[in-house]
């Protein structure tokens, strides 16, 4: 009998015969290693992958492809199903696009708005979003606030929203720079109004299912929301200019704050394990973690530690086999044990940068350019690998590193780079 595959290709070309429309790249579906939104498959900048290149040679990875011509801006791509999706300013519009994974080839584009050149610099070179795909539908948040819904397939807008104009939102200073988040049937991001510091909207039709007060300073900054189950409940979490916060997630009611780490310009997002939330700033901020407890229907955050060796910026922090890497500004990498938050080592070699994990390794990219592996280990700085980036611009090199079936991915504003990383 002939694999159901083979019936799959032949309906395929049998419907592009009648209809005339192109027949897509064909690829098997991926074996779990996409990297669907913003810091991976379950938003904590690890993947599951394995068989990675333990060590890199003397100027790093083979380079699978290259593409100019995205437009400018810090957003990283996803990769799901074959495909890898991003924004861009490119000349006055704000985009979306599509590329085939294997090649880089560029399958659709959608516009959808006008460029913001009226926020602060740094951060006028474009989006800062990494679109987030669930499926069929995918998902955006332009500088100035719109929230779009788009078909995966051609990029056809769906349901749009407009944080501003629709929820009492406000622009920040750089605009906005949130990932969305999708939870089950919900839509999730950040407008940082007084009545509706977070929203949950209906993920198939963009309705309304509940606005969140969050109490006191409320601004959205640069973060983006996490979902976690605390003793059975689920809430929603989110790093504003007061503080780390979370919501129920069933109505958006407010449940408790951690101040500390706020800061009017926060950007890394909060992460959150074993009934520790951790969240950090730069700007000489620092980062600290507070244990949440449920009695009744109250929430308690209540601090355990906090560290000025974990001041970062906006290049994430990834927690591994209970040890938390992250970027110390202005110019470190740290590894602190999570639960304690005692330092174990910090390292000037990396510099200040973004990180992600694969496969036992850090895969950490300084912001002026250089890419380095780093072994993920607890008792000392290992490094395994580094290299300079091509055609660097003259940018930061402020989007993460993306790792996906076997490949990395670096983004420089007009530029996208993949290697392959994947061991023989």
């Amino acid at each position: 009998m002939l694999p159901r595959r083979f019936w799959c290709a032949v309906v395929m070309l049998s419907m592009s015969a009648c209809t005339g429309t192109p027949i897509p790249h064909y690829r098997p579906a991926a074996p779990g290693h996409d990297w669907p939104q913003w810091q991976g498959p379950a938003r904590d900048a690890v993947s599951q992958e394995t068989g990675l290149l333990q060590s890199w040679p003397r100027g790093g990875p083979s380079l699978v492809w290259r593409v100019k011509g995205l437009g400018g801006g810090y957003s990283g791509p996803a990769v799901a199903d074959g495909r890898l999706f991003g924004m861009s300013y490119r000349g006055e519009d704000e985009v979306v696009w599509a590329l085939e994974e294997d090649t880089g080839k560029e399958l659709w584009t959608s516009r959808i708005t006008a460029a913001n050149r009226h926020i602060s610099s740094p951060g006028q070179e474009g989006s800062r979003c990494t679109p987030t795909v669930d499926g069929a539908q995918t998902y955006v948040l332009g500088v100035s606030g719109d929230l779009l819904c788009l078909d995966t397939a051609s990029g056809k807008e769906i349901w749009r929203h407009n944080l501003v104009a629709d929820f009492g939102g406000r622009v920040p200073s750089w605009g906005y720079s949130e990932s969305p988040l999708v939870d089950a049937d919900k839509v999730l991001v950040t407008p940082g109004g007084d009545k509706a510091t977070l929203i949950a909207l209906d993920k198939k039709t963009g309705g309304t299912i509940w606005k969140a007060h969050v109490p006191g300073t409320n601004a959205a900054t640069y973060s983006s929301i996490i979902a976690a189950d605390v003793d059975g409940q689920r809430q929603y979490m989110q790093l504003l200019n007061g503080g780390v916060v979370g919501v129920d997630a069933a109505d958006g009611k407010f449940l408790w704050r951690y101040q500390k780490p706020g800061h009017g310009i926060s950007c890394s997002t909060p992460l959150y394990h074993d009934h520790l939330v951790f969240a950090a700033s730069g700007y000489g901020v620092g980062g600290g973690a507070a244990r949440l407890t449920r009695a009744g229907n109250e929430t308690h955050a209540d601090e355990v530690y906090f560290s000025n060796h974990m001041k970062n910026h906006h290049g994430g922090m990834v927690l591994v086999d209970g040890y938390l890497y992250g970027s110390d500004d202005p110019r470190s990498l740290v590894c602190l044990e999570f639960q304690t938050g005692k330092i174990m080592w910090e390292s000037t070699k990396p510099g200040k940068g973004s990180i992600a994990y694969a496969d036992g390794r850090l895969y950490y990219r300084n912001e002026d350019g250089p890419v380095v592996l780093v072994e993920a280990n607890p008792n000392s700085y290992v490094e395994r690998g580094r290299f300079n980036q091509p055609e660097r611009s003259g940018q930061k090199a402020w989007p993460h590193p993306v790792i996906a079936n076997g490949r990395l991915y670096l983004r420089d504003q007009d530029l996208l780079l993949c290697y392959d990383v994947k061991s023989e």
